[in-house]
């Protein structure tokens, strides 16, 4: 899986969102600064997130963006759906989609089964536990892991 800035960028602004929650909506500009995002693509990338569901806009001086829903019901997961489609593609098809012959015919296991740990990490993680600074103990056992850090 390839992260993109897009969703990189994505990821954190819904998380100052959250972190944001209840001082009412915060506008696209409060939001670039805070994260040292480009103002006109985070617009783009708010934008998508409205029509996902995700957010919520308000117009006028008294305007901006919020969560659309709890933080604690929004995962890092649904963020990159919103903007990129299913975790796990092969060539732009999902996986149940492939049909593999031959010795290749395994293959389809393999990205049925890189899907589920995709999966099992980003569906894992909430955008409120980001806010609150935190991340379960089974996704920092993973990340403690010495082969996480290796560069390949």
């Amino acid at each position: 899986m390839r992260i993109t800035a897009k969703v990189d960028y994505a990821v954190r602004a819904v998380v100052e969102l959250a972190s944001a929650n209840g001082r009412g909506p915060i506008k696209s500009e409060t939001i670039a600064r805070a994260q040292d995002v480009p103002q006109r693509y985070l617009e783009s990338i708010l934008s998508d997130l409205r029509h996902a569901g995700i957010v919520d806009s308000r117009r006028g001086t008294h305007g901006g963006f919020r969560l659309a829903r709890p933080a604690s019901e929004i995962a890092i997961a649904d963020v990159i759906r919103a903007l990129q489609g299913p975790l796990a593609t092969v060539r732009g098809e999902v996986p149940e989609d492939l049909d593999y012959v031959g010795s290749a015919a395994p293959l389809q296991e393999v990205w049925f089964a890189v899907r589920a740990n995709l999966r099992a990490v980003t569906e894992q993680v909430s955008i409120a536990e980001l806010a609150r600074g935190e991340v379960p103990e089974r996704i920092l056992q993973l990340a403690a892991d010495p082969d996480a850090r290796l560069r390949r």
